[in-house]
């Protein structure tokens, strides 16, 4: 048994096809192939179900991929420490974000941790939260920037900040002429929300529930249009199709009310206001945090990847420690 042999189940166990996972091991299909037949017959037993252009790994070999995979981040690890005696920071960090995230954070987190640590450059990966809690587990990434909350997987976990939400309400509706709104004013609107699969979608309807009745059935959706993007959706809210919830830092900086270098062509289509507290609790916000599997061994990485998020601006938004 080797290591290679581990690392082979492993991408097949992930790629559930023999051609993707040999292109991901860099190797031809009949190596990779012949080299997994080679350990189950050492093992003897039956790891994957191979049936026509497709494959499925059996009951026992779940069990012993996982184990594998624990295996081949023991041996990283191994690599690691020794790389840590020469530079805590050299290498890769393979980092996740969600979708409602990536655009806002990146370009400024890659900028600030390429001045901070250029020895250690970012390998980024946006998914679903969902997706990116799996390439977790099996350690296609190192850590992830995730919003609570989200299912236990027995995660280390470190707060980032609390993003507030504001509202994005066309610049011709009544609405937009005020300072702030509340969720309860909203309920009368039409809600524009992200798709299925996306977390901040659930957040909004926790904020505004009386929104999910509409969003499951083809009638509600004279009420209540659906998105891809948060960026589709800004656009959908400029040609006056109804309104939405965002997160600060969604919002075009020169859009922020009070800021002194706001623009006309800012208020010509969208207005962003934000949310005051009304009788059903507080002002709605979420929290940003960054997540790891705990047998992670980079701690020096985790730490400088934290400190250059805390050195990009993210106005309006609450720094957590």
């Amino acid at each position: 048994m080797t290591l290679t042999e581990l690392k082979y189940i492993v991408a097949l166990a992930r790629a559930k096809h023999f051609g993707h996972a040999a292109e991901a091991c860099h190797v031809s299909q009949p190596t990779l192939s012949v080299a997994i037949k080679k350990l189950e017959e050492e093992l003897d037993v039956k790891l994957f179900e191979r049936n026509a252009g497709d494959v499925a790994v059996t009951p026992l070999g779940e069990e012993i991929v996982r184990q594998a995979q624990v295996v081949l981040e023991q041996a990283a690890a191994i690599k690691e420490i020794a790389r840590r005696g020469k530079d805590p920071l050299a290498g890769v960090l393979h980092l996740g974000v969600i979708y409602t995230i990536g655009p806002y954070l990146l370009p400024e987190l890659v900028r600030r941790s390429m001045e901070r640590t250029p020895q250690m450059p970012l390998l980024l990966q946006e998914n679903f939260t969902l997706k990116l809690l799996d390439m977790l587990r099996t350690g296609e990434i190192d850590c992830a920037i995730l919003a609570e909350p989200f299912p236990d997987t027995n995660l280390a976990i470190a707060p980032l900040y609390d993003e507030p939400f504001m509202a994005a309400i066309p610049a011709k509706h009544p609405l937009a002429q005020r300072k702030s709104v509340s969720a309860t004013e909203l309920r009368d609107e039409t809600m524009l929300l992200l798709g299925s699969g996306h977390c901040f979608r659930d957040q909004v309807l926790e904020v505004c529930p009386e929104f999910a009745r509409f969003s499951t059935n083809a009638e509600g959706m004279r009420r209540t249009f659906e998105g891809s993007s948060l960026e589709t959706i800004k656009h959908m809210v400029a040609e006056g199709m109804g309104v939405t919830l965002v997160p600060q830092l969604a919002v075009p900086r020169t859009a922020l009310p009070g800021n002194a270098r706001r623009r006309k062509s800012d208020d010509a289509l969208v207005r962003y206001l934000p949310l005051h507290a009304d009788e059903n609790g507080p002002p709605p916000s979420r929290r940003v945090v960054l997540a790891w599997r705990r047998s992670f061994t980079r701690y020096e990485a985790i730490a400088a990847l934290r400190n250059a998020v805390y050195a990009c601006e993210l106005p309006g938004v609450k720094r957590l420690t």
